[in-house]
């Protein structure tokens, strides 16, 4: 039988979960067992699981796993380089050039193990199958503008934490701002056509900001973009591959421009397609904002959890995006997950 085991998250403020109890209990409806670990964090109670039927696990017991258990989480294993030999299903981030990307890859190597990176179950027209795109792109871009806002008194940002759902993320953001006294800021989304910048935008219009709202048509030309330049907030939602354009050259750090925040809600920053090369960190909720310049001013928001500030809207809005796919695991030859496994093959290391 075919053996889903969900793992507790180990990430500093990471809430999420792709599997919902309500779709535990489809799975195992369909055959498929379902081990879900007890977690001090989870934002959706592990009453539920039980409630549905699922077998119950230590926290971080996922180690001891059976061999042919498929482990399922969302954001990187600890990095203590040890090997790998089981079937895993997470965002592994390591296809892109990533250095901490090889290093994942190594240990999948050395323990015999396969990566079905999330960022890669496609469909047979290449389009993903699940993505927190829209909770990513809401939730960074309140970021961006709490960074702006700190600009305005002075500062810079300050750490910031999660949700109870997003009213009381527009009441908070919508204070700050008010507070200001202040005209709203401009902001430009580029890939707004897409999950990402359609949250990005919904946000912003949610807080009286002005929006232009840029796609694959507008950034066809391959820049330079000086109207970039002219807004006062950047919010890259762009999935970075070969040929994507650079928005912000480093050259712009010194540049006679409007903009003072850059939202790379796509976060990137070592990927050799880093389409935002003014930093080359991702930023953290305790330490958000990164300042790149001073004259004039300019800070990066590049926090790659974002959706963990809405833990539980977005894991129920990714897990009923996700569950098909997972109903479909009693069979990793074909489909979504045989097209990952090749993706893994193709990157792993000779």
């Amino acid at each position: 039988m075919t053996h889903l085991w969900v793992r507790a998250e180990q990430r500093p403020n990471e809430e999420r979960v792709g599997l919902t109890p309500e779709g535990a209990k489809a799975l195992q409806a369909g055959g498929i067992e379902v081990t879900v670990e007890e977690s001090s964090v989870r934002a959706i109670p592990l009453q539920g699981y039980i409630d549905a039927g699922c077998e119950i696990a230590p926290e971080n017991s996922w180690p001891q796993a059976p061999a042919d258990a498929i482990i399922f989480g969302l954001k990187e294993l600890p990095e203590d380089g040890t090997p790998l030999p089981h079937r895993h299903i997470m965002f592994g981030h390591a296809f892109k050039g990533q250095h901490s990307g090889k290093a994942l890859l190594e240990r999948f190597k050395a323990g015999g193990g396969t990566l079905y990176d999330l960022e890669y179950l496609v469909d047979e027209a290449g389009r993903r199958v699940a993505a927190f795109g829209y909770w990513a792109g809401y939730a960074g871009a309140a970021v961006t503008l709490k960074a702006w806002a700190a600009q305005q008194r002075g500062e810079l940002c300050g750490p910031v934490g999660v949700y109870g759902g997003k009213d009381a993320l527009l009441a908070d953001l919508g204070a700050e701002l008010d507070a200001l006294n202040k005209d709203r800021p401009s902001a430009i989304v580029i890939g707004a056509l897409g999950r990402v910048g359609t949250g990005a935008a919904d946000l912003c219009e949610a807080m009286g900001v002005q929006v232009t709202k840029w796609d694959m048509a507008e950034t066809a030309s391959g820049g330079p973009f000086q109207e970039i330049l002219a807004h006062d907030l950047f919010l890259n939602c762009i999935f970075a591959r070969p040929g994507t354009p650079v928005f912000v050259p480093r050259e712009a750090l010194t540049a006679d421009r409007q903009l003072t925040a850059i939202g790379d809600v796509a976060c990137d920053p070592d990927s050799d397609y880093n389409p935002v090369p003014v930093y080359t960190q991702a930023t953290a909720w305790e330490a958000p904002a990164l300042r790149v310049a001073d004259n004039p001013v300019l800070d990066v928001m590049a926090i790659d959890n974002l959706p963990s500030m809405l833990p539980v809207e977005s894991s129920e809005d990714y897990a009923a995006q996700l569950l098909p796919s997972l109903q479909t695991l009693t069979d990793l030859t074909s489909g979504v997950w045989g097209r990952a496994e090749a993706t893994f093959n193709e990157h792993l290391p000779g």
